[in-house]
């Protein structure tokens, strides 16, 4: 059976299912065609339950230092069974409401496998989409006038170093973790692998971080990428930056897993119960069809132009399949910017350089825009304004007074170029910058909104007084 759409969305995911939403809104027929679950590897196995397992791992480090706060409690001790159904119980829940907002936009879902066909009796452009029904049904035909391929992607290993989902796990397997073992090196200290090393440490667990960089969270301003690093280490977590893995050295018994590195010019091993690989992400653009198009592939991933489109003017990709930021709120954006330009609404194209990036970890860390080296970089003359939040009464309050707020500023003109924040709650803060960055905002403009007191959110307003020597509390 074939059926005509205005768009059809390979993938779910973030990405997808927004998209499909705002086709809807636009009038456009639209459906979805989606292999696993709807909400894709973000709702599944990513954003919502690592974050998830991140909150429970913050509550017991709590428990464990109530006396502080003057609330006295004995034996506190985690239940990893009820944290895990925890975790799923709220991936149920919000896969139930993606649900929902199918059936209410009207969006066909076709749960199966779909593959793009190139010119046929259907079309005589690539584009029609065969989908091989997870039920086993007949392969149902859709033709579409538009496509967008928001397949995602999935975690990379090393060359060699095999995941076998028992002793050597990616972020996949660790989060269907039943019980926590003893000890773990984490392979990697990116953001994933920095948000999983700062959970199991909360969860009490010994943990090792191996990173190939000079520093861990490479991307992330230096200033607080060193912050990072000595409060990580405040937990217990060790940290190996500069070491070179070597993936053929793992060696495997009934308890334990070990690998080399190759670390200040030696060889050095390591040894824990498992090894979790944190190396980054793979797209998924095999098995979709691609072959039967002019779409390019740049590096792996799928080449576009600002709006989306590839090199078929009617098929566009989004999210993690066009590299970038892998970021599940970044894919949403996309999705919208390809829909509104299928229907010639005339979108803006999006700067990265707007775009909030948050790590989950405790402490969180939030930024937007430049670092100090970046835009020393790019040729701007650039002040700094940094405020601790140990001088934040709130902070206090909340017993969490470690990290700062970092404002990078053009000298010359005064516009702000990048915020970067390492503390408590920052990930929730972060959008104050991110609405400055939109508005083109100077130090002077954000010193000038007043900021309730006492909040986290003071030292947004007193990093930006100290850009020019005025800050009031530190």
């Amino acid at each position: 059976m074939a059926t005509e759409y205005d768009l059809v969305i390979l993938g779910g995911g973030t990405g997808g299912y927004v998209a499909a939403i705002r086709a809807s809104q636009l009038g456009l027929k639209t459906a979805v065609v989606e292999k696993a679950n709807l909400g894709g590897t973000c709702l599944h196995k990513g954003c919502i339950p690592s974050k998830a397992l991140l909150r429970s791992a913050e509550v017991f480090a709590t428990a464990k230092r109530s006396d502080e706060f003057g609330v006295e409690t004995s034996n506190v001790s985690l239940n990893f069974v009820k944290v895990q159904e925890r975790k799923q119980s709220i991936v149920n829940q919000l896969h139930q409401g993606v649900t929902q907002l199918m059936k209410k936009g009207k969006i066909d879902v076709y749960e199966g496998l779909g593959r793009i066909l190139g010119p046929s009796i259907f079309s005589p452009m690539p584009g029609t989409i065969s989908v091989e029904m997870n039920n086993g049904d007949e392969n149902e035909m859709l033709i579409p006038k538009n496509v967008i391929i928001s397949t995602g992607s999935r975690p990379r290993s090393l060359p060699g170093l095999d995941i076998d989902g028992e002793m050597v796990l990616t972020s996949d397997e660790a989060l269907e973790l039943e019980t926590l073992p003893n000890s773990i090196i984490i392979v990697g200290g990116g953001v994933i692998g920095i948000e999983w090393a700062s959970m199991l440490a909360d969860f009490g667990l010994e943990v090792t971080v191996l990173e190939y960089s000079e520093r861990i969270l490479p991307t992330e301003d230096k200033e607080i990428s060193k912050e990072m690093e000595r409060l990580l280490s405040k937990k217990g977590i060790k940290i190996y930056t500069s070491a070179k893995v070597l993936p053929d050295t793992v060696e495997k018994n009934n308890s334990s897993v070990t690998i080399t590195a190759e670390y200040k010019e030696e060889k050095t091993s390591f040894t824990a119960d498992k090894i979790l690989v944190s190396v980054g992400r793979l797209p998924n653009v095999e098995g979709i069809g691609l072959e039967n198009t002019d779409i390019k592939l740049e590096k792996g991933f799928i080449d576009t132009n600002e709006f989306y489109q590839t090199k078929e003017s009617h098929i566009y990709a989004i999210g993690d399949v066009v590299g970038g930021l892998q970021l599940a709120h970044v894919a949403s954006h996309e999705g919208i910017v390809a829909v509104e330009h299928i229907a010639n609404q005339k979108p803006l194209p999006i700067d990265e350089s707007m775009i909030s990036k948050c790590i989950y970890s405790s402490p969180e860390i939030a930024s937007v825009g430049f670092t100090e080296d970046e835009a020393k970089e790019k040729g701007f003359n650039v002040k700094i304004g940094k405020f601790p939040f140990k001088a934040i009464g709130k902070a206090l309050v909340y017993g969490e007074s470690d990290g700062f707020v970092k404002l990078v500023v053009d000298k010359d003109t005064d516009d702000i170029l990048g915020v970067h924040m390492i503390g408590p709650q920052v990930t929730d803060m972060i959008s104050e910058a991110g609405l400055a960055k939109v508005l083109d905002a100077t130090p002077w403009e954000v010193s000038h909104t007043i900021h309730p007191h006492p909040t986290l959110s003071e030292a947004i307003g007193e990093a930006a007084l100290a850009v020019d020597g005025k800050a009031i509390h530190f």
